[in-house]
């Protein structure tokens, strides 16, 4: 188990200041103590609440030591008091023969429901009011200071998790349930029998269980004796150094001379440094990670673990077994001052750990049995659960599905609804394939698409109780600090953050045209921080006294705070904002060359609100407006801000951190970058390691992301980065049409809103009469060539505009006399519009990665509609989507059947042509202003020249020149999504 997924943790207690969360006693110093880890709401990252060991297990129960941080670093005894009491449960006596606070199971609670309004967490159903019901009390994640919140269950759902909760059969009994005595009598007895019965039932055929349903599923494999001996007496040793190193007569600065002398790093608290001191005497010093120089410590995890870090952005992950130690000195003057020191003669021997859990592929993930399937559901189920995962019945919580070709095809529709939640189905040999791993690979997307039955399917989040962790405790707020809208006052060209309550009576300061304000980022996929820091040197009104205001925490959650200062002085506030600033990235506020260095925080390029004032929205603009109202529409429709929002959400993006079009472009290039470097790993099949977590930690730092409580996902498959490619593509043209809703100098008096937007489109928009032969041409395209297998929608056309934009026809002349000229379509989000009409059609910048570009970069279209129209983003709460009609000179075609990333098309050759299996019908082909219009319901391509045939459904069409391209026609759709019930 991850270090960072630990929910508890062991250790001595370091002063005699700590309170008992559960009896609020003091914890004596050097005591055994046991803390849970939650979620801190100050910052980012957890904190412990720490108990005594006795209050602990009233209250907690791990269901195997591996749970439990830093459990082999303590002394034998207390190793072996914690490990007995998790394995023998609740019982009068404890392991060393002490009684426990109580013998009743607190954290599990019946009752007869107050009201209807809860929901049951396994099946989503409704609990009834006087219905019986039993929770499981767990901790808030994001709001810890809630305490322990009740997780109500239906009697029988609540049976068949019982164990996911560490119910342990024939350990626990109905009667300890709080609230139980409260119960009616009959009712008691029919509870009874059904956990007590499952207690007896378990006892009884242990060895018959299925291997998924074991709360020890994922311990370590047992000691042997000789382990156990072996461990013991190595335990014995380091603490017997340990102790004695606490009550020589050295100062700290002698013990950290002890360890600089054998060049080992100091490390922080001063029994951390007798725990390096002690390994160190007795295994010797430990040489430098071979893979970035850092500092290997032997974790209690039961490997030796490097501290250092790979580069600015990334600690190392190295972990090893197989490491140089060499002889163990002691400074001579310490000999001297020391006689214990004097007396110690370094004795080489092996440092031994403890055996590895085994690690579960499925770990989390909840996998829909689908149809009917070749085993038995019933060892189906089995199989996933010994993998770490669960099953379940709702597709919308579903990692991926098991199912057959047949089901597949037969297209039923839970399979339709399967699809319309884009999951991988997958065959029996994918669980087969799992259970075969040694070790589990980084991704399981290579395996998916492995056994893939149907054409669709991607990478589904992790699930936590049914839930995507990132909005688990999102969802159950009924408003709160995140709901809430900050409007920015901008004032002398900078927004003062609305979170400080100074908006209205301050003003950034600015000195020598520079603002003092930064937001900053860090995101560390190994910790699994997602933090940003806003930072702020203000000016009151009244010019007699500064703030400096800092706002923490993760981003997309409530987590963090703020805090304001006062000065009396510009010079004492300026200088605690660059001491913060220093002290948060390494830094000086005024360098201008930034250095980033490890654990610290990296600047965000981005604008603060100074053109805020500037942006005028246009959903009510048009009263004085010279254009057609469908064009009126149509620029309202493109320069939506609200739209533009909305799909920086879907992309989940953090509006907060970096609000809309503010990220600069120098920022977006780099973030491209980035991707192309992962591409490269990809490629190289380095999925795992330190390289791989230092592009997620630079791509997420670079663009803030909203994942909640929830880890960003690796840049390690295909699928994430041509998504994020995609993010990058559109946040490009979000950034075009922001832009130009800006009115700096304009009179806006002179001239409608809506009109001056469409100008700066330098792009003339005609709309086509429905009587005409050209919207009857184009209505005509668009109903033959939607394709057979897009069934989720059909296509109905609403507005037809012809394109005239300014320049293109003069940059494509030379190419209207090429030969193979088609009218072609190609789809892209609304959002996108502005930047495409503004500036045309583009092609991916050099920094984009090639991934997600089926035969390069390049300008796509196709010669069926749907295939473009699929590319608009449109749902059914949102059906109106843009497609275009452009002239495409094709001139010769290299034709090809499978994926490749063309740099430079053959000579004699004027673009590619993926050669699709599908065709529109040649015989109602027409043309167009010299164009070949490919109109014509889908037929069977002749593949004779492919002999292994192709892997494109349909036909796809690309230039590499940006020249070859006459936009010729915008069409507005509305999609009429079939409903799947």
């Amino acid at each position: 188990m991850e270090e960072e997924d630990l929910s508890y943790k062991a250790e001595y207690a370091k002063s005699n200041r700590a309170s008992c969360k559960g009896c609020s006693s003091l914890i004596a110093k050097d005591s055994l103590r046991l803390a849970h880890l939650v979620q801190s709401r100050h910052f980012d990252g957890k904190q412990p609440h720490w108990f005594h060991y006795s209050c602990f297990f009233g209250k907690f129960r791990p269901t195997s030591v591996d749970e439990v941080g830093d459990y082999h670093d303590l002394r034998w005894e207390d190793q072996e008091k914690i490990r007995t009491q998790i394995e023998r449960g609740p019982s009068k006596k404890n392991g060393a023969g002490a009684p426990l606070v109580s013998k009743s199971l607190k954290d599990f609670v019946i009752q007869y429901a107050l009201s209807g309004r809860a929901k049951c967490r396994k099946c989503d159903g409704k609990i009834e009011k006087d219905e019986i019901r039993i929770s499981h009390k767990e901790v808030h994640p994001e709001k810890p200071q809630l305490g322990f919140v009740d997780r109500w269950h239906h009697v029988g759902c609540f049976v068949k998790r019982r164990k996911e909760f560490g119910w342990i059969d024939g350990g626990y009994t109905a009667d300890m349930i709080s609230g139980f005595k409260a119960i009616d009598p009959e009712d008691r007895k029919t509870i009874t029998k059904l956990l007590d019965k499952k207690g007896k039932k378990s006892q009884k055929s242990k060895e018959n269980e299925s291997p998924g349903c074991s709360i020890k599923q994922e311990a370590s494999p047992p000691l042997t004796d000789d382990q156990t001996k072996k461990l013991k007496h190595q335990s014995s040793l380091l603490w017997k150094v340990i102790d004695t190193l606490k009550h020589i007569d050295l100062k700290k600065n002698d013990f950290i001379e002890i360890l600089e002398h054998n060049q080992q790093e100091v490390p922080k608290g001063l029994d951390k440094i007798y725990e390096r001191i002690a390994d160190g005497m007795l295994f010797g010093t430990l040489s430098p990670c071979a893979q970035c120089g850092g500092q290997l410590v032997a974790s209690s995890r039961g490997f030796y673990q490097c501290h250092g870090n790979i580069s600015e952005w990334t600690k190392c992950t190295n972990t090893t077994l197989d490491v140089k130690r060499d002889e163990w000195v002691i400074p001579n003057n310490l000999k001297e001052e020391c006689p214990y020191l004097a007396k110690y003669k370094f004795k080489p021997q092996d440092r031994i750990f403890p055996p590895l859990p085994p690690v579960k592929p499925l770990k989390n993930k909840k996998i829909v049995i689908l149809g009917k399937v070749t085993s038995s559901k019933e060892d189906l189920k089995a199989n996933i659960e010994k993998l770490g995962g669960s099953v379940t019945t709702s597709l919308s919580k579903a990692y991926c599905c098991i199912s057959t070709k047949g089901d597949v095809d037969a297209g039923k529709k839970r399979m339709k609804e399967a699809e319309v939640n884009d999951l991988f189905i997958v065959s029996e040999e994918f669980l087969k394939e799992c259970d075969a791993m040694k070790t589990p690979p980084p991704s399981l997307i290579p395996l998916l698409k492995k056994f893939s039955l149907a054409s669709w399917g991607s990478e589904r989040e992790t699930t936590v109780d049914g839930k995507s962790m990132k909005r688990t405790m999102e969802e159950e707020s009924e408003g709160g600090e995140s709901s809430k809208k900050l409007k920015l006052v901008v004032k002398h060209g900078a927004a003062v953050d609305p979170e400080s309550g100074l908006e209205n009576s301050c003003d950034v300061t600015t000195i020598k045209g520079k603002k003092y304000t930064a937001t900053l980022s860090l995101v560390d996929m190994k910790s699994g921080a997602n933090s940003y820091y806003k930072l702020q040197l203000l000016t009151k009104h009244s010019g007699k006294s500064w703030c400096v205001f800092r706002s923490w925490g993760r981003v997309g959650t409530v987590i963090g705070g703020t805090k304001v200062e006062t000065f009396r002085s510009l010079e004492s506030a300026m200088n605690n904002f660059l001491e913060v600033y220093l002290d948060k990235t390494g830094n000086s506020f005024l360098t201008k060359n930034f250095q980033k260095y490890p654990n610290k925080f990296f600047p965000l390029d981005i604008d603060y609100g100074e053109d805020n004032e500037k942006i005028k929205g246009l959903q009510d603009a048009g009263s004085k407006s010279k254009l057609e109202p469908p064009v009126q529409d149509l620029i309202k429709m493109i320069f939506d801000i609200e739209s533009m929002k909305k799909a920086m959400v879907e992309f989940e993006l953090d509006l907060n951190k970096m609000p809309l079009g503010k990220l600069s472009k120098k920022q977006m290039q780099r973030a491209y970058s980035v991707l192309t470097e992962a591409t490269e790993l990809i490629n190289d099949n380095e999925l795992v390691g330190s390289k791989m977590l230092d592009c997620s930690n630079r791509f997420y730092t670079l663009i803030p992301h909203d994942y909640g409580m929830q880890q960003p996902p690796k840049l390690d498959n295909a699928d994430i980065i041509k998504a994020k490619t995609a993010m990058l593509d559109n946040l490009m043209d979000i950034e075009v049409a922001y832009n130009l809703l800006k009115t700096e100098g304009e009179d806006e008096n002179a001239e409608d809103p809506l009109d001056v937007s469409y100008k700066k489109l330098q792009c003339d928009l005609e709309v086509v009469s429905k009587d005409s032969d050209e919207y009857k041409m184009v209505e005509k395209y668009a109903q033959l060539t939607h394709a057979s297998t897009h069934t989720q929608y059909s296509l109905k056309i609403e507005e037809l505009f012809k394109i005239n934009r300014h320049g293109e026809v003069s940059r494509f002349r030379p190419f209207k006399s090429l030969h193979n000229r088609k009218l072609l379509w190609h789809g892209s989000r609304t959002t996108n519009y502005a930047g495409i009409l503004s500036q045309g059609l583009r092609i991916a910048p050099p920094e984009a990665p090639v991934t997600g570009y089926m035969f390069g970069k390049g300008i796509y279209f196709a010669d069926m509609v749907s295939k473009s129209t699929n590319y608009c983003g449109t749902r059914a709460d949102n059906p109106h989507g843009l497609a275009m009609l452009a002239d495409v000179a094709l001139g010769n075609m290299y034709e090809l059947v499978n994926a490749k990333n063309v740099r430079k098309l053959p000579k004699s050759k004027h673009s590619v042509k993926g050669v699709g299996s599908t065709t529109p019908d040649k015989s109602t082909y027409t043309t167009h202003d010299g164009a070949e219009v490919p109109m014509g319901k889908g037929a069977q391509t002749d593949l004779t020249d492919f002999k292994d045939g192709t892997s494109l459904l349909y036909n796809e069409y690309i230039v590499y020149d940006v020249a070859q391209v006459n936009l010729k026609y915008l069409v507005k759709f509305k999609f009429q999504y079939d409903s799947l019930w």
